[in-house]
Parts: C-alpha cells; structure tokens; sequence
C-alpha cells in the first residue's frame, strides 16, 4: 500500500452569516470532500474564487480562518485525527509537521525584523533543530531556492529583496523545520511571468530534494500541472472531478474541468488597423520626483479605433508609468501624447472635461476602485450626470441599460460592492467607464486578480462591447494567454523602453529579442513536463554562454 500521510475523509467545513435584519445562518463551505496525499507527493487543489480551495488547505492545519469551523469529517496525519487533538497538540502540529506559505509573502514578513530571525523562529520554538542547526539549514534552503549570496541573504529585511525571493524566502521558512507537509497558497499567483516561472522551478526542486509533501493551491491549471502529481478540482465547495495530473490535463472527464483546460486557448482575430490613430505616443521620458533615473524613455506607440493595443512586460518595466503618463497623472520630461488629432496638455489638470470624458480607465482591483459605501446606482450614475447632467428617470435608465450591456441585467443597481463577486465588480468598473462614452480605454491589469473563466468572461465581455461601441482599448497585462486572447497589436517594455512593438502576429512571431523570448517562454503551458524543459534549456544555454 501506499504511505499516506494526509487521509481526509468527508470533510465538512461552516461559516456564520448574518444578513441584515435576519438571524444569524450557517452556512455550508465545504461538503463531504476526501482526498489522500501520500509521503514526497504533491496534491493540486484547484477551482475558482470561493471554491474552498484554501479552506481545504488549512483544514490539514486543522485551522479555520475568518470564524470557519470545522464541523465534520475526520483529518488524519500520520496515522492520527487531529481534530481531537487538543490546544498543545494542535501548538505542536502546525509549524512543525505542517506548515503553510501564504499567497502574499509582503504581508506575511514583518518588516522590522531580518530575514533570518523569521525564517528561523518556528524551528526553533518546535526545538527541531539549535539555532546554529536552523541557520545552517537556512542558508542551505537559499541555496536551493535560488536565493542571492546564501550566506548573507537572511541578514536583509523584507524591503530589501524582491518579490519572487521574498516568496523563495517564505518557502525556506516552510521547509526549515523539516515539516512532513507543506501547504502552499497562491505562492506565484502575483507575480510576473519571468519571476513566476523562477519561483516554481525553486518550489518544485526544494519539493523533490526534501522529501516533502504538498498541498497545492491555485486556480491555473497550467501552475498546478507543472509540480502536481495528483490534482483535485472543486467548486462551490464541492469536489468536481479527483486524478492524476496527466488524467485531469489530457482526459477531463467533467465538463467544469474541459472549461478549465481549454480557457487558455483563445486567440483574438487580428483587425486590420484605421488609417488614422486614436491615440499617438511621441518618444515620451518620464521619471517620478526624486528619483534617480527616467521611468520611460523614448517611448513611442500607437492605437487605433476600435482596437486593442495590449502592453507586456514585468513588474517596473514602466507598464503602468505609461498610463500614468497618457492620462495626465504624470506630466513627461519629454515627448508629448497626441488624442484624436489634438496634443494633450501634459498635466490632468490642464485637460477638458471633453478630455477626461474621451479617455478614461479600468482599474486592477475592483475592490479599491469603488467607494463601498455606495451603490452600484450611485457608482455607475456618477459619470452620467458629470459628464451629460443626466438626472431622475433619464439617469437610472441609462445606468439599467449599462448594467444590461455588462450583462448584470436586474437586481443589480441598489446592491453596494461587497454584495457582488469579483468578476462582478470588474463589470461595474466597466459600466462606470462606458458611462463616459469614451473612444480609449485604459485597462490595468484588469484580469489578473480573477479566476481563469472569470477572465475569460471578462475578456468576451470588452471585445463584445468594443465592437458595438468602436472604442480602443490600452491593455496592460503580463499575461500573455491574455494578449493573445483580446490584442491586435502589442508593445513589450523593459526597463522603461519599448525593445519590441507591432501587430500580434509580427511580435509573437520569431525571431525574438532576448527580452520578448524569455518572456514568451516562461508562460506555463498546459503541458506535462513544461517546467522541466524550460529549465533544462535554460541551463543549457547558460551553459553555451
């Protein structure tokens, strides 16, 4: 048989709700799911938002968070149930036998202590190893997971490192403690393509030279191909379809998990552009006060109506600098933005009302882009009586008619924020936009914090509206699937510059730069043995340099 360490079986997980004016509720998160993870081996958990997919997870730390409880089913660790272990029992289980790396590691480090004080603590308050032991083994781990200058990396404070090996760092403080279990959440869900692909090669070696087992979280089924071995796939709370990786990527017997498998795949039909430009980028230099160096330099693009130009590149390319830039946030140091045959004053405060109408954004996080003390009624009606003076009957018709185009129909307008889903929330964003009737939009990052077919639904959604309204998109994303689902023409930044642009089919087309393969070879395909290929190559071509 098999060495099991994780044996769940008909696991049964509440919450409390209260709704206004009613009596409090239980509610059902999770519902009679049971899975096993046996010693080395990695099980993917996967669905979309609310899935229960991190509930699940921490249930094997016998943990509830936000005032989830556990109320049935039995959680076996080696051989016994934790959920009859008492408070020591329990003390004495997590950060030991398991331990958990968490999504953000920005805000899992305290940034007043060194990287090593941190990653060291669980270990040492377990008394699995001495302080010299623990630092040894550190310094080991940083080793391992890629980590510069191992032997002085933990004496850095949080600030000092990046992200990705702020994450690497996290997954040493996991794996000190020679844990039997490690639960992962989300660890590469923000970061960038180039880093993403860094991190999981690291998690994924640190995996097979420990030992360990895994519990991984994700909703991209393209991550979780690359480091499970099995893969479970929830919804609602519920187990939809349990396997092996190869059974769940190649032959999906559910029609939830064929969605999951083939969202990945859409391809935008390239549009043949106008002859005359919307927008017009002019070799553009911009830098924020104080800093030492341009953020952009000599940065020249273009969109035309009806069209979306999608702009790539990794976190501080200068992605978003640019929008900043064309929307008077950040006046350049040189060039100038040229909007429908007119240049732009350089500073929002010098543009028209005509001007801020025409151009107007999307942001990456719904939910700090709307006051949540307002209604969808208020949040969408803003617009219309700024920018048309619309008011009553007239102004609640149109803000009905925008909820029908973004496809939230009735029912919707009287609800505030926190009553809607995230997918939700981005379709209200889109509303308030389209409220202004712009001929550009500026779309930040817009699907990068929601599920696969979320969006998915969010990306059919723009280009159905583009097409009926004529309007041009900006599209900033480092989410190739997603350039290839929703652009016609593509800029890739780096470093502040533009190091390749043109039509989607020239720019995804070789030869490449050294900058635009890199970036276009570290996208996870939905394909066993990827990530082993793209680290045998990589080592081979550092071999040849």
């Amino acid at each position: 048989m098999a060495d099991i360490l994780l044996d769940v079986t008909g696991l049964k997980i509440e919450a409390t709700a209260y709704p206004p004016g009613e009596p409090p509720q239980d509610i059902t998160i999770v519902e009679d799911v049971s899975f096993q993870v046996e010693k080395g081996k990695v099980l993917g958990l996967i669905g979309e938002s609310g899935a229960g997919k991190s509930t699940i997870g921490l249930s094997a730390m016998a943990y509830g968070r936000g005032g989830v409880r556990i109320t049935g089913g039995v959680i076996n660790i080696n051989g016994r149930d934790i959920r009859v272990e008492g408070t020591g029992g329990l003390r004495k289980l997590r950060g030991a036998e398991v331990t958990y790396v968490a999504q953000s590691a920005a805000a899992a480090f305290n940034p007043a202590k060194r990287l090593m004080e941190q990653i060291v603590e669980a270990t040492l308050a377990h008394g699995r190893h001495s302080r010299k032991e623990a630092e040894s083994r550190a310094v080991e781990l940083f080793g391992k997971l890629g980590l510069p200058e191992p032997e002085t990396f933990g004496s850095r404070f949080p600030h000092q490192v990046s992200g990705g090996q702020l994450q690497r760092a996290m997954t040493a403080l996991a794996l000190c403690p020679e844990p039997d279990l490690v639960v992962f959440d989300e660890p590469t869900t923000a970061l960038d393509v180039t880093t993403q692909i860094d991190v999981l090669a690291a998690i994924k070696e640190a995996i097979r030279d420990t030992g360990v087992a895994a519990l991984y979280i994700t909703h991209d089924l393209a991550v979780v191909a690359q480091v499970s071995d099995h893969i479970m796939v929830l919804r609602h709370g519920k187990m939809v379809e349990y396997g092996d990786t190869d059974q769940i990527i190649n032959r999906p017997a559910m029609d939830y998990t064929q969605a999951l498998v083939s969202v990945r795949s859409t391809d935008h039909e390239e549009k043949t552009p106008s002859p005359q430009p919307i927008l017009t980028v002019e070799g553009v230099t911009a830098r924020y006060k104080n800093a030492p160096a341009d953020v952009l330099r000599n940065v020249n693009v273009e969109i035309h109506p009806g069209q979306t130009l999608a702009v790539v590149g990794e976190s501080g390319s200068g992605k978003s600098t640019l929008a900043r830039v064309i929307t008077g946030l950040l006046p350049p140091s040189a060039g100038k933005t040229v909007f429908d045959g007119r240049t732009l004053p350089p500073s929002l405060p010098e543009r028209t009302k005509e001007e801020l109408r025409e151009l107007q954004m999307i942001y990456q996080m719904a939910d700090v882009a709307m006051n949540p003390r307002q209604t969808i009624r208020t949040i969408i009606g803003r617009p219309l009586e700024f920018y048309f003076g619309l008011r009553g009957a007239e102004k609640t018709r149109r803000i009905q008619e925008l909820l029908d185009e973004i496809e939230l129909g009735d029912g919707y307008i009287d609800r505030y924020p926190a009553e809607l889903s995230g997918g939700q929330k981005q379709r209200v964003c889109i509303a308030r936009a389209l409220a202004a009737k712009p001929k550009l939009i500026i779309c930040d990052e817009v699907t990068s914090a929601l599920d696969p077919l979320v969006a998915d639904g969010i990306l059919k959604l723009l280009l159905d509206l583009q097409k009926r309204e004529d309007v041009a998109y900006l599209f900033i994303t480092h989410d190739l699937a997603t350039v290839k689902a929703i652009a016609d023409s593509i800029a890739v930044m780096f470093q502040g510059e533009v190091v390749r642009y043109g039509p989607k089919s020239q720019v995804l087309s070789p030869p490449f730069d050294d900058y635009t393969d890199l970036l276009l070879s570290s996208v996870p395909e939905m394909r066993l043995g990827w990530l082993e290929d793209v680290i045998e190559n990589r080592k081979m071509e550092s071999a040849g340099n």
